[in-house]
């Protein structure tokens, strides 16, 4: 087997587009004004970014001054906690223990300085929300902010975004999600879903890094972290990332234009993958809510336990095959996966999250499925 290189972990970010980096390569070179400034320079990339900002606001059904941009999901998560507590002035938050740490570690930051309550909805023993338990939660009418990620990044596990926000509404709680998985993968019609904050980031849909949004409902109290400048209507200062938000917004109108397509080409490659390795190595699970009703582009497997698994992702990657254990944010930890602790039974084995874009071709798989073989499939028949 001729060795060769593999990327299957686009949860953790995505390679660019060609359409995406031509697009943007004039903003970098060129048009390189500052959009504040009211000159011809300044008015140009200004006129750029606005027309982004209605392309963005057409493919969710929204209103243009409904998105600010930001540098992706983190940034803009924090802002939606910090404004719950300065603005919004919540005296509760309601998560759950398998949020992004953009949200969880925020959340468990701010409660405990500025003691505000957080509360954990529970969750099923493949890691779904319940949602009747948010409903008892918030029937006490505490003023409170939700924050439930729209899929999970490491097992796929997918809310009914409509659903939990019509529970929100009802309950006249504030709904942020955070759907920086989902953004150019799931459609998300936001004239019909009442949620109040949504969170993109450019690199997990083939977009450029340093390049997001933040979502915030008309009519929603917003002051903002980020002072020094009047960008953003007021609400997030400093000079807007021209070329980013260009790639931002080229991104963003590609995954929309074919994403059916882009769906089913991307679960054809999953569903093989998961085929093959059930018959390769019988005795791997799936986490999570490994079916249609899920993100389509991530594939959680528990691998069974032998003398040398613990060594698997570091034997993939030596043989040219890109994964990973879980968040890339959490890549320096040796406390492993909070999201896969929190299944039950936990499992023993090592879990690892292969995932997918358009770009990913059978070929890749087949290529994977030959190193897992060799790496692993006969150390666990000799053990």
């Amino acid at each position: 087997m001729e060795r060769r290189t593999v990327y299957l972990d686009n949860a953790a970010t995505t390679p660019m587009d060609k359409e995406v980096v031509d697009t943007m390569y004039p903003y970098l070179v060129e048009h390189f004004g500052n959009p504040s400034s009211s000159h011809q320079f300044g008015r140009k990339t200004r006129a750029a970014i606005e027309a982004v900002r209605k392309q963005i606001a057409d493919c969710f059904k929204a209103l243009p001054s409904e998105f600010i941009y930001t540098s992706g999901g983190t940034e803009a998560d924090n802002m939606v906690m910090h404004c719950a507590l300065d603005t919004l002035k919540v005296d509760r938050i309601i998560t759950s223990p398998l949020e992004h740490h953009a949200v969880l570690h925020t959340v468990e930051h701010l409660c405990h300085d500025r003691k505000v309550e957080m509360a954990l909805v529970k969750l099923n023993e493949i890691g779904e929300v319940d949602t009747n338990h948010l409903e008892e939660l918030l029937s006490d009418g505490k003023k409170t902010l939700v924050s439930l990620m729209h899929a999970n990044n490491e097992i796929g596990n997918v809310i009914d975004l409509k659903k939990v926000a019509e529970i929100c509404k009802a309950n006249n709680a504030y709904f942020h999600s955070d759907t920086v998985q989902t953004i150019g993968h799931l459609p998300i019609d936001l004239s019909q879903i009442p949620v109040d904050f949504i969170t993109c980031a450019a690199h997990k849909l083939h977009g450029p890094k340093g390049a997001g949004f933040l979502f915030i409902r008309k009519g929603t109290p917003f002051q903002p972290i980020t002072f020094g400048g009047a960008q953003e209507r007021d609400r997030r200062g400093g000079t807007e990332n021209v070329a980013g938000i260009i790639g931002l917004g080229k991104a963003i109108v590609l995954a929309h234009e074919d994403m059916e397509g882009h769906r089913n080409h991307v679960l054809g490659i999953k569903n093989y993958m998961k085929a093959k390795l059930k018959e390769l190595v019988p005795q791997i699970a799936f986490n999570g809510r490994c079916s249609d009703n899920c993100l389509y582009t991530v594939l959680n497997v528990n691998f069974p336990k032998t003398a040398k698994s613990d060594m698997l992702l570091f034997s993939l990657d030596l043989e040219g095959v890109a994964c990973s254990g879980g968040s890339a944010c959490s890549s320096g930890s040796n406390k492993g996966s909070h999201v896969i602790n929190e299944l039950t039974p936990p499992n023993d084995g090592p879990n690892i999250r292969f995932s997918f874009s358009r770009f990913t071709q059978k070929e890749d798989i087949d290529y994977a499925l030959n190193v897992i073989e060799k790496v692993y499939a006969n150390n666990l028949v000799k053990a």
